[in-house]
């Protein structure tokens, strides 16, 4: 038996299929654009991830020996998308969680002192970041769409509910509770849609999707939409309550760091909502058929591994990503360079979407190779800044592509005083999919089979921790922030 997991990330989709052994059998990828029509917005269009995901999985089920049972996906949390409730066609382009456009809606609502109260509820804080001030600005700037909402044509929600509109072809409207706690309008408590918050960022209830758990038969795949295939989705969560899931962080005090297009943090607590004064946001981790809900700790931070593709693609010093490692190598420190990589403003622990990168330290001295090493370790410091507003962490389990760079898990475990597990399959995302999908169908009958599948590949233990440089970086980043 097999799992298909779809990954409908932030710049592509990564189809996968997994055995029943927890070995990847086959994989694709599929790009798909991004437009960025302002300064600070990011946006997508939902039938550009659609048509990449249809391609990404026909690539990886034609590499496949057999067809798989079931279906999991998981998706890039918080961007809103709207989409006609009987076509399944998007008015407008999705809001990408990236998108910073919103801040002067979370800046006014925190004035009128509703930050206390949203945050009580949901567990976040009025930021860009999150769903519902989206929400908020295209029905006071796309008039036009925003009445296909109120008159009920259209329906809005996250990435994860529209593909699963397009794979059910319409018949399914529906979210899971990882998802809908990233939109400030679901109660971490009560487990379902505010209307208090509905009411206060103006969204419909009724376009809102229904909310199930994470495993379970959520609906079909119709043939006719989805490569001629009929089966059942069985598994779903947002990326990296995925990736917490597919590194098998099933225990109280378990944590994973997935190096991405931004890198984020998550701490396993249990069923106990855990609040954090430092900065850090309680969420959903995921939720049985029965009801019961694990919570989790994260620290997000916005932009990691996208620093990397801005050398890449901004700057043209690299040509790929990986020539990251191979470039930073050749010089023995950053040479006192240090990058504050806040190109989409500041996420964890310090929350400022008004701070811009930072470049210090540059002298006629400096080289590509400087600039490249500087990036690498902020993204290590940016880690380091949010594993010091959590409790002990024992060791530090890493995921996602950034997380193949020997040079900077090696300095991560230097920077954190802890040992960072690598596993063996780190597009832990997917395979948590397909964990949740294969948990859903049968495939695997408890956590218990599920962490026997999971494979280390290397453990980098600490060496001598460089903390001038990390108090450097602090400075740098204080000089960055609007609020340092």
């Amino acid at each position: 038996m097999s799992v298909l997991a779809i990954d409908a990330g932030t710049t592509g989709v990564t189809a996968l299929v997994v055995t029943d052994e927890g070995r990847v059998e086959s994989r694709a990828y599929q790009e798909f654009p991004q437009h960025f029509p302002h300064p600070g917005w990011v946006e997508h269009t939902p039938e550009e991830i659609w048509q990449a995901t249809l391609a990404a999985c026909r690539t990886a089920l034609d590499a496949a020996s057999a067809a798989p049972t079931c279906v999991g996906l998981t998706n890039q949390r918080e961007t809103a998308v709207l989409w006609d409730r009987r076509t399944l066609a998007a008015p407008r382009r999705a809001i990408v969680w990236q998108d910073r456009r919103t801040a002067e809606i979370c800046a006014r609502l925190r004035e009128a002192g509703h930050e206390p109260r949203v945050s009580e509820l949901t567990g976040l804080r009025l930021d860009p970041y999150f769903t519902a001030t989206k929400l908020t600005w295209l029905a006071a700037h796309d008039p036009r769409a925003w009445e296909s909402v109120t008159s009920g044509e259209s329906v809005v929600g996250t990435v994860d509910a529209y593909l699963i509109a397009r794979l059910t072809a319409g018949a399914r409207h529906v979210t899971d509770p990882s998802n809908a706690s990233r939109t400030l309008l679901y109660g971490l408590a009560s487990g379902t849609w505010e209307e208090e918050l509905c009411e206060l960022f103006g969204v419909p209830s009724h376009a809102l999707p229904e909310i199930v758990p994470n495993h379970g038969e959520i609906g079909r795949t119709a043939p006719e939409a989805f490569l001629g295939l009929d089966l059942p989705i069985t598994g779903m969560a947002g990326d990296q309550q995925a990736a917490l899931f597919g590194q098998t962080c099933f225990g109280e005090g378990e944590v994973k760091c997935t190096y991405g297009t931004g890198s984020f943090l998550l701490v396993n607590t249990g069923s106990e909502i855990v609040r954090s004064d430092a900065g850090l946001l309680s969420t959903v981790a995921w939720q049985t058929p029965s009801g019961e809900r694990t919570y989790a700790v994260e620290g997000a931070i916005f932009v990691t591994g996208a620093a990397v593709q801005w050398l890449r693609d901004g700057l043209g010093l690299i040509h790929t990503a990986p020539e990251s490692e191979a470039v930073a190598r050749t010089v023995p420190d950053s040479g006192g360079v240090v990058f504050v990589p806040a190109l989409t403003g500041l996420g964890a622990p310090h929350w400022d979407p008004d701070a811009r990168g930072t470049i210090t330290g540059i002298t006629r001295g400096t080289t590509r190779a400087h600039l490249v090493r500087a990036t690498l370790e902020a993204i290590a410091f940016e880690v380091r800044d949010v594993v010091e507003t959590m409790p002990e962490v024992a060791a530090l389990k890493a995921d996602g592509g950034a997380s193949s760079n020997d040079l900077l898990m090696q300095f991560q475990a230097d920077q954190l005083g802890i040992a960072v597990e690598r596993p063996v399959v780190q597009e832990t995302t997917a395979l948590g999919a397909a964990f949740l999908a294969g948990l859903g169908s049968g495939v695997w009958g408890s956590t218990e089979e599920l962490r026997k599948t999971w494979r280390l590949d290397r453990r980098f233990e600490p060496g001598e921790r460089d903390d001038a440089a990390y108090e450097r970086w602090r400075d740098a980043v204080s000089r960055s922030s609007t609020r340092g």
